[in-house]
């Protein structure tokens, strides 16, 4: 199976288009194509991207990414329109990735790579392929191209640091249900599985690196939901989380997000020593404030210092 023909079929076990099309709103569920607009004007000469894209040196093996909290919108970018173009922001995530960027380095005197997309979603995508992230436009090839060389870029700066590395893909939503969805993709009807039965397909999920490797003796379905998984480790903070030991699956009438196309491009979906998990976080007490900001990127680092101590032998000297 080819990775979009992966992406292909986990897209189709979120439950409903309409909820697909609403992934990661921030807040909103106004979504779909904008208003037909005259086709855009190609530039007379190219454009300079080189500023719509933020990257930060860090000095641990985790990479924080930021694709839709944007806040410039060019009038010179054409809004994107494509069948199915989504094109609200994860209100407040860029913020968020500074904020827990910064509360590792309070804490621990390390600091994570740091990846984000500047540009607003209505002008760029930044977490889908090509044709969608850009709406067909052109001369925004060389962003899409330049956001992923500095992933790659901060992958490799990660492990010359330690021998493993997880990214974190930081999202927001808009569903009822209030708490974290932790992506690997795993859909939602795979995690409603037993664990016996979900176990092979860790080996197709976004960290199949680490499910090759059992670390701490945890295996399969534990790395996902067991008590030192990552959802759970936000649960037992106070932060509700699926999947979790307390909430392993979401119900089947809820909308769940189990991970894009960053989580599969810079996980070990497809191999290689970087996992990749994606955090899709509601927005009160989450994301709305400065302070509430803080104060999840203090759980985050908590979580995440827990999680690399266990999973990936490293911690902070």
């Amino acid at each position: 199976m080819t990775a979009r023909q992966h992406g292909n079929r986990l897209a189709r076990s979120v439950a409903g288009a309409a909820l697909l099309a609403a992934a990661c709103s921030g807040g909103s569920t106004t979504v779909g194509p904008a208003p037909s607009a005259p086709p855009p004007t190609t530039p007379a000469t190219p454009l300079n991207v080189s500023g719509w894209v933020t990257a930060q040196a860090g000095t641990m093996p985790l990479v924080i990414l930021a694709p839709h909290g944007g806040d410039l919108s060019p009038d010179e970018l054409p809004t994107r329109s494509c069948a199915g173009c989504v094109v609200i922001n994860d209100a407040e995530t860029q913020e968020l990735a500074y904020a827990i960027a910064s509360a590792f380095e309070t804490r621990t005197g390390k600091r994570p790579f740091v990846v984000v997309n500047r540009l607003h979603r209505r002008k760029f995508d930044a977490n889908r392929e090509l044709a969608e992230a850009t709406g067909g436009y052109v001369p925004l090839n060389p962003l899409w191209q330049l956001f992923h060389e500095r992933v790659d870029s901060a992958k490799a700066g990660a492990l010359r640091v330690h021998s493993r590395v997880l990214v974190l893909d930081l999202h927001g939503h808009a569903h009822t249900k209030q708490r974290l969805e932790i992506g690997y993709l795993l859909s939602a009807s795979q995690l409603r599985m037993s664990n016996d039965a979900l176990a092979p397909a860790m080996s197709m999920s976004s960290i199949s690196r680490l499910a090759a490797l059992r670390p701490a003796t945890d295996t399969g379905a534990q790395l996902v939901r067991g008590p030192r998984a990552l959802g759970s480790r936000f649960a037992a903070l106070g932060v509700p989380a699926v999947p979790s030991d307390v909430d392993p699956a979401p119900l089947v009438e809820d909308p769940y997000f189990s991970g894009g196309y960053n989580t599969e491009r810079h996980g070990s979906f497809a191999g290689g020593a970087v996992d990749a998990i994606q955090i899709e976080s509601y927005r009160v007490g989450i994301r709305d404030t400065p302070a509430n900001r803080a104060r999840f990127a203090e759980t985050v680092v908590t979580a995440v210092l827990g999680l690399l101590g266990d999973y990936y032998g490293w911690g902070p000297k």
